[in-house]
């Protein structure tokens, strides 16, 4: 039975059988009731879509880590590792490009292109979700599968002449041996949330945030029901003139017989905006970012924007640009013996502070020789120590 039907048969009555209630709402958070509270398979691209392509608050949060992990002074003695890592692919810069790929899925994959001579010339980032590691019989990666729809290479984990052909960065999984978790299954739930929150919301904003109803009619017990012609023009008029933000609030003019019967909360009963505050601090958690960055609501003076800065710093930006360097440092090493890629705090203006305290603390250390100062600062002659 359709749901016109349904209506035609509740104002006309006298029917025999109860009349089923039709379901004309669907709730964004329906589904978690329509499948029995079981959370759907974990599907990294539709994710992407949602956080990435659909959500704001998780947009932001990984372009603030990615781009300051992509724009950090990294030093090198070794001049030409550096200007790998520095080299920017199709306009995407490396760095930034696998700080990302971490984020989203937890595994980084470089691909170390060679010349005629062997020497590396070029690094590529290719998209994790395409990449799947191929064990060996003794359960340690013997390859790495890229699968591009119904193409695949196949990339040996060394050649034929023992060089590294692919560089894989991986975040800490406490459950999988090759593969890295990513902030984005953390922060699955919490965009879902807040999509549905916005999604909510707009469609209050679009009804002009007036609730819903259903019109009664109630003619006497000796009256007759609505026509069907009469129920289809009644439910066409109602449409044309009253539904729709453009609508909202006009004054309904109605004949003898018809009420008008509210059935939902008001929107100020109804206010996500609390909710949609929760579900966005929990993104910037998962994401490793401090809330007021984001321009969520809190205590955004100037000093605590400048604590927060230095926290994103600390807590997130140097351990991950850490953890891409040191990877593509071990990589690299067979053509560049002893190197060593690290951020250079002392350029980092959020820092400034903290660095300017430590040089003084330092210099003013009579007991510490010339080259115990340079190690503590972390210097040494011709680069970064």
């Amino acid at each position: 039975m359709s749901f016109i039907d349904t209506l035609r048969t509740a104002f006309k009555g006298g029917g025999a059988a109860r009349v089923p209630l039709a379901r004309s709402f669907q709730s964004p958070w329906g589904w978690t009731y329509e499948t029995g509270g079981a959370r759907p398979a974990f599907d990294y691209r539709k994710a992407v879509n949602h956080a990435f392509l659909d959500n704001p608050v998780a947009q932001r949060a990984v372009r603030i880590v990615a781009e300051g992990v992509g724009n950090a002074p990294v030093d090198s003695a070794a001049q030409d590792a550096l200007a790998l890592v520095r080299a920017t692919s199709a306009g995407q810069s490396l760095l930034e490009t696998l700080a990302a790929h971490l984020l989203l899925h937890g595994n980084g994959f470089v691909q170390i292109a060679r010349d005629a001579s062997g020497k590396p010339i070029e690094l590529f980032a290719l998209r994790p979700e395409r990449v799947s590691v191929v064990p060996g019989p003794d359960g340690w990666p013997q390859s790495y599968r890229y699968k591009l729809g119904e193409r695949t290479l196949e990339l040996p984990v060394e050649d034929e002449d023992g060089w590294p052909s692919l560089i894989h960065l991986k975040a800490y999984h406490p459950a999988d041996d090759h593969y890295g978790a990513g902030c984005l299954s953390a922060a699955e739930q919490a965009v879902a949330i807040h999509n549905a929150a916005s999604a909510w919301n707009r469609a209050l904003l679009e009804n002009a945030a007036r609730p819903s109803g259903a019109l009664v009619y109630d003619g006497g017990a000796d009256a007759a029901g609505l026509t069907s012609d009469q129920f289809d023009r009644l439910k066409a008029e109602l449409a044309q003139a009253y539904q729709g933000g453009g609508n909202a609030g006009r004054p309904m003019l109605l004949e003898g017989g018809l009420k008008w019967q509210s059935l939902s909360l008001s929107p100020a009963d109804m206010d996500f905006a609390e909710l949609k505050a929760a579900a966005a601090r929990d993104i910037a958690l998962a994401f490793g970012v401090p809330p007021m960055l984001l321009g969520l609501p809190g205590d955004n003076t100037y000093a605590n924007y400048r604590e927060a800065n230095r926290a994103l710093w600390r807590l997130t930006l140097l351990p991950l640009a850490g953890k891409i360097l040191s990877g593509l440092a071990e990589g690299l090493e067979p053509w560049f013996p002893d190197l060593a890629l690290a951020v250079d705090l002392d350029k980092v203006p959020a820092l400034s502070e903290d660095r300017e305290k430590l040089w003084k603390q330092v210099s003013e250390a009579d007991f510490l020789e010339a080259h115990e100062k340079r190690a503590m600062l972390g210097i040494r002659e011709g680069g970064l120590q």
